[in-house]
């Protein structure tokens, strides 16, 4: 079991964005992320489940080459969404 907070590993990411691969599917989520926020239950619970339950608070160190730092979580997804790199992860 995962430690609370953390991402989800490799394997774990596959399966999680497994039903929103499709870009329309996962431009859907984003949709909701933007017009709903992140305090949206649905979006909470995909935030959450994202990162093994807890939604991580503080900076955010992620994979992307040149902007490794986000504020939040919700920054962090909500780059994502605007960039269309639905699939970057922690």
């Amino acid at each position: 079991a995962q430690q609370p907070g953390t991402p989800l590993s490799d394997q774990e990411y596959r399966q999680f964005f497994r039903s929103l691969r499709a870009a329309r599917r996962a431009s859907t989520a984003c949709l909701l992320r933007a017009l709903y926020g992140c305090q949206n239950p649905l979006v909470r619970r995909l935030d959450e489940y994202e990162n093994h339950g807890v939604i991580p608070e503080g900076p955010i160190c992620s994979e992307l080459p040149g902007t490794p730092f986000f504020p939040d979580f919700c920054a962090f997804s909500f780059y994502r969404c605007t960039r269309k790199r639905y699939f970057i992860k922690v």
